[in-house]
């Protein structure tokens, strides 16, 4: 089976996260895909003051997606080392499920930091890549490593840290 990983701290999910993950699996890009709510991106590591706790992202992931055939929430990097690195992540992923292939799912925005990931070269070597667009990261497609597509999926201009900013000065979410 073809499982799409798309990973994120979810904090909190919305409807961009879980309609974009509805029209890949849609789409038949992946068999399944699965939320892999994360404990801490290595990448946001010193903005974690206003990260709500882990377990209550999980749950508010599980209630988002309720009904979502084909998206599951997954708790999977919960006994990895923290944190865990997509490459230590997709390698632990194939160990546990050496039956599946594994796509990771990621949004333009992180495409472009993508060369700050830690072994990114590998992770390109190694997996499949599905890229969704984003408002404001333009990409050139054809510069792309022959692993990494670019998806069209629904284009939501919001984000997690948006609704947080947003409800921190009384607005309604």
């Amino acid at each position: 089976m073809k499982i799409g990983i798309y990973g994120g701290s979810f904090n909190p999910i919305h409807r961009g996260h879980t309609e974009l993950a509805a029209s890949i699996v849609q789409q038949g890009l992946v068999d399944e895909l699965w939320l892999l709510v994360s404990p801490l991106n290595p990448l946001k590591q010193n903005s974690t003051s206003d990260i709500v706790e882990y377990e209550h992202r999980l749950n508010m992931a599980r209630l988002a997606t309720e009904g979502i055939e084909g998206v599951e929430v997954s708790d999977f990097e919960r006994n990895l080392p923290i944190p865990s690195y997509t490459i230590t992540t997709l390698g632990e992923l194939r160990k546990a499920y050496p039956q599946h292939e594994f796509v990771l799912v990621i949004g333009a925005d992180n495409w472009e930091r993508f060369p700050r990931w830690f072994h990114a070269e590998e992770i390109i070597a190694e997996y499949r890549i599905l890229i969704y667009r984003r408002p404001g990261c333009e990409l050139d497609e054809t510069a792309l490593p022959s692993s990494v597509r670019v998806v069209e999926t629904p284009l939501y201009d919001i984000s997690s840290t948006e609704i947080r900013e947003g409800l921190q000065r009384g607005e309604d979410m």
